[in-house]
């Protein structure tokens, strides 16, 4: 399937007028996001720590020279950038790209090794099913994928020690529990709500005044990750909500969802969900 960015005029309009701004696309996938904000006239740095990515940055890189710099790590890693920038953009979770090769491991709908690694190093799915005992690998499953009956799955993928997708996926009686399953260790295989964390720890220190952060979510688990450390940029000081953590005041910026249209058009768009925040000072 082409990749087809998600609410990219949402986000577009969430930013405003971009010419001229330093912005930072923290997870480039395709480039879809960094293509139009050097479009509209922005200077962009980018980061993605798949490797098959790199190939589409290179010819960014051909095309707007000076005006794009990519760094091939993860998103962790905008904490070790200097400077300020105008606005920071995460279109969170796995990419069209991912799922669309068997041979990464991440989707159910085609047969491949248990893989899911973004970057391509580390433990990969079949590694962290073996070092998991049943009771963490329950938990993965509860906390990441909201599995019911996460015990006696955890249990039934320890015994069958499966190798391969289609493995993993004819372990999994009730069909409503397959994505679920292969969401939570996608992402604990990956780290990705502490790669998310992490990153959002970092943004209040990277944005100047009036500059603004832009998360597209795609599950519920991150996208609560979003909108409390949102909501503790944006509620005001004493507010008996929220503890005040120390630092710059935000604004939040009206949420959206995809059109019908849009969902229409790239069918996965349907679950994704913009948050935006803009700091004050």
């Amino acid at each position: 399937m082409k990749h087809i960015p998600v609410l990219l005029d949402s986000v577009m309009g969430a930013l405003g007028d971009v010419h001229g701004k330093k912005i930072i696309d923290a997870t480039f996938g395709a480039g879809g996001y960094t293509r139009a904000f050097l479009n509209a006239g922005a200077d962009v740095i980018a980061f993605d720590r798949d490797p098959n990515v790199v190939p589409d940055a290179d010819i960014i890189a051909r095309e707007y020279g000076e005006r794009f710099r990519f760094v091939p790590r993860p998103f962790s890693c905008i904490a070790e950038l200097d400077g300020v920038y105008d606005a920071i953009v995460f279109d969170l979770g796995v990419s069209s790209m991912q799922i669309d090769i068997p041979e990464r491991g991440f989707s159910f709908r085609g047969d491949g090794p248990l893989d899911m690694r973004m970057s391509g190093d580390g433990v990969d799915a079949r590694g962290l099913i073996e070092n998991l005992s049943v009771d963490e690998l329950a938990r993965v499953l509860r906390d990441y994928g909201d599995v019911r009956g996460a015990k006696r799955m955890a249990q039934n993928i320890k015994d069958a020690r499966p190798q391969t997708t289609y493995e993993l996926k004819s372990l999994i009686q009730n069909p409503h529990d397959v994505a679920p399953v292969f969401q939570a260790l996608r992402i604990a295989v990956n780290d990705e709500l502490g790669e998310l964390e992490r990153a959002l720890d970092a943004v209040p220190n990277l944005l100047v005044a009036g500059g603004r952060c832009i998360c597209i979510t795609f599950h519920s688990i991150e996208d609560r990750i979003v909108k409390k450390v949102f909501r503790s940029w944006t509620t005001a000081p004493g507010d008996p909500r929220m503890p005040t953590i120390g630092v710059a005041s935000f604004a939040p910026i009206k949420t959206a969802v995809p059109t019908d249209a849009e969902i229409n058009h790239n069918p996965r768009a349907r679950s994704a969900h913009l948050r935006g925040v803009v700091k004050s000072y």
